[in-house]
């Protein structure tokens, strides 16, 4: 079967064959990407499984034991990452997102075998994971004791700012004061921005319109994306493939 010729191809060197055939458990001591250049992959890790389709990747922290089995006639790639580029979390599965497909489809392509090469494909592949990982919203925490407590609360909780304050022993406009005074912006744009960020990092991971929502907070999809377009000009189609 067709399928099957890239496999026996591979073992003609075996020093590459993980490329088609996946690979038993191990660690890496610095930050790893998995990413599948056609065909799919499931990656054993962390107790689960993380079924990968092509163009599709998981971001590894250092030190993660991971196993990977690879459908007949893929062709997966798993670049080392520079120690600076970590996961938001462990294991962080990326969407299929356009920049790093760009990048990847250039590694393919010019098989980088020098230590100054590949030093240009990990510097090209750091830059498009720090763009994705990091907040969407630039969001300073408050420095006042009190309001950095509410700020720490607030995107997780339904509760109003009255009931927050008061469990801090403030008032609501005294939290209010804070909030513009050290941030910049009121506590209502602060917690919208603070839910938002934990939807688009969950959207970016590949999670549905509807499970980002309810991490969010919002009890619908529809909400999400009222309040994405509202506060950011966002749709959803723009955090899922960030260019």
């Amino acid at each position: 079967m067709p399928d099957h010729v890239p496999g026996r191809l591979a073992m003609l060197a075996p020093d590459t064959a993980y490329r088609f055939l996946g690979h038993p458990r191990h660690s890496h001591s610095t930050p790893h990407l998995i990413y599948v250049v056609t065909g799919s992959a499931t990656i054993d890790v962390g107790g689960e499984h993380v079924a990968l389709g092509a163009q599709e990747a998981v971001w590894l922290a250092p030190n993660i034991p991971h196993a990977a089995r690879y459908s007949p006639g893929s062709l997966v790639l798993g670049p080392m990452l520079s120690p600076s580029t970590l996961p938001p979390e462990p294991v962080h599965r990326l969407g299929s997102i356009p920049a790093l497909t760009a990048v990847m489809t250039a590694l393919v392509g010019v098989a980088p075998s020098t230590t100054e090469q590949i030093a240009v494909f990990r510097s090209a592949i750091d830059d498009v994971l720090g763009r994705v990982s990091g907040p969407y919203f630039a969001l300073p925490t408050p420095r006042h004791p009190i309001a950095a407590a509410v700020a720490e609360q607030a995107p997780i909780s339904t509760e109003s700012l009255d009931l927050l304050a008061a469990r801090h022993g403030a008032s609501a406009r005294h939290i209010q004061r804070l909030f513009v005074a050290e941030t910049g912006i009121g506590f209502r744009q602060w917690r919208v921005r603070a839910r938002l960020n934990i939807a688009i990092n969950r959207l970016r991971a590949g999670a549905s319109v509807r499970r980002a929502a309810h991490a969010a907070g919002y009890e619908t999809a529809s909400g999400l994306k009222k309040a994405l377009h509202r506060e950011g000009g966002l749709h959803i189609e723009d955090v899922q493939n960030p260019r």
